[in-house]
């Protein structure tokens, strides 16, 4: 009986004939003899004091077909840029779409460090990715032996490349590690047959040592799982997560900073700084007694400054057909309701929206909080008094499940002294508000920069023990 060959093992096969193909063509030893060594280093992306992210150029892949069909390399690096440590671009043409063009146009494009990501079994891939603009290559531990390993690393080298040492089982880690690997990638994906296991780059990374930098790969679409892996590892690559969005810059934000709003905006700039740092909502009140209340005028030139940014509506006991117009015009993702709307009033509301809006429910927490049952999409949690500037008692949550601490977000009194505080309590969205003000209902730039900074300082790397690892590498 003849094994049939595993889907890594088609890919592999493929892409030595498409290498042959393409060799015939090129002149080797003139590119070789013009190539100069990298200047952009990978291993110092990820050597931050927090989480550092490797964003993925991915048209397709063999487990999802066509991820991105009006694929856009360069306009996808430049989006990632504004979040990312590095970039990398797939150019395995067959299963994956890519091309060595979609790596020169990236690396010519932005300033990051980037990474060929490929099936290189050859020298000649690792020549080649660096005559396109690659600043580091990935080697796959499943595909090479060692001693191809150390001959490829050796061409890397002697061109400045980073070499990213992919592994998927302990025995693969093993080898990394005798191999002196300086950049080891725990991939998640079984890839001979697809399946994804979450909990291999925590259990794998436990036997790395420190000095050694590691990269979860795969299988990361939300910014719950990020955290629950990243105090193990230095950095993250994202692929399909992101490259299948149509809102590619909001999807970064809301995987690498989580789903955050900034309430009370009143000005175009305060959008604009607000998506820069990193939120995933902007929040404009239509309640007349806010003294960061908006017209609709007013809020359609906010809206129109970041269309990247999504924005949540907020009102308070109002006419429905006046909600739901304002919620039409302006194309909100949320309509928060902050009055005493019951049960009827969502229902109708719900209709009344387009499809895919959210309705949001405030609550007022001032005793044991138990959850009502409501058709809303999340509650959120505030002071009795809403807009106080207050927080209130968090203690009064320790009656919910963790699974309804999710469908809820944190408001009231949140600023940069009691973030952490915050974050602690479980719940998992916060709305931020006068914290990040200079005066009331005037938002303070350097606030809502340092409050997201804040939120993105996580990793298993402190800026004290980086130190530490860094001499010992």
């Amino acid at each position: 009986m003849v094994d049939t060959p595993s889907i890594l093992q088609k890919i592999v096969a493929k892409r030595r004939l498409r290498l042959a193909e393409q060799l015939q063509s090129m002149d080797m030893a003139a590119l070789t003899t013009a190539l100069k060594p990298s200047t952009r280093s990978l291993a110092d992306a990820l050597a931050k004091p927090r989480a550092s992210f490797i964003l993925e150029c991915k048209k397709a892949s063999p487990s999802k077909g066509l991820i991105r069909p009006n694929f856009n390399a360069v306009s996808l690096a430049q989006t990632y840029s504004r979040y990312a440590d590095a970039i990398s671009v797939l150019t395995e043409p067959d299963f994956f779409q890519g091309d060595f063009s979609y790596l020169a146009a990236v690396s010519a494009a932005v300033d990051l460090p980037v990474l060929c990501k490929d099936f290189i079994v050859t020298t000649e891939q690792v020549l080649l990715a660096r005559h396109f603009g690659a600043d580091a290559i990935l080697l796959m531990l499943s595909i090479i032996d060692d001693t191809q390993y150390r001959e490829l690393a050796e061409v890397a080298a002697r061109y400045q490349l980073d070499v990213l040492t992919e592994v998927a089982t302990p025995e693969e880690l093993d080898r990394a590690l005798q191999l002196n690997a300086k950049i080891i990638g725990i991939n998640n994906r079984n890839l001979h047959d697809l399946s994804i296991d979450p909990q291999r780059s925590i259990s794998m990374s436990k036997q790395i040592p420190a000095g050694t930098l590691v990269v979860a790969e795969s299988g990361y679409s939300e910014h719950q799982a990020i955290r629950k892996t990243a105090d193990h590892v230095d950095g993250f690559l994202i692929g399909s997560a992101l490259s299948q969005q149509a809102n590619v810059d909001q999807a970064c934000r809301e995987l690498i900073y989580g789903q955050h709003k900034v309430c009370g905006l009143t000005k175009p700039a305060d959008a604009s700084v607000v998506r820069a740092a990193g939120s995933a909502y902007g929040g404009l009140i239509f309640v007349g007694h806010s003294p960061r209340c908006v017209t609709l005028e007013q809020a359609a030139e906010i809206v129109a400054t970041e269309p990247q940014l999504e924005f949540v509506g907020v009102f308070a006991d109002q006419p429905l057909a006046q909600v739901s117009d304002i919620a039409k015009q302006l194309k909100l993702a949320v309509v928060q309701l902050h009055g005493q709307e019951d049960l009827d009033y969502v229902s109708e509301l719900r209709k009344a929206l387009p499809p895919g809006t959210k309705i949001w429910k405030a609550i007022g927490v001032d005793e044991p909080l138990v959850l009502p049952q409501m058709d809303v999409d999340a509650f959120l949690l505030d002071n009795r008094f809403g807009g106080s500037g207050q927080p209130f008692n968090w203690q009064l949550l320790n009656g919910l499940t963790e699974q309804q601490r999710l469908q809820c977000v944190l408001a009231g009194g949140i600023q940069l002294s009691n973030l952490r505080a915050a974050q602690q309590t479980g719940v998992n969205r916060l709305d931020v508000n006068s914290g990040v003000e200079h005066a009331k209902a005037s938002k303070d730039a350097g606030k809502i920069i340092a409050f997201f900074a804040a939120i993105r300082q996580f990793g298993r790397v402190t800026a004290n023990d980086h130190d530490k690892r860094s001499s010992n590498s």
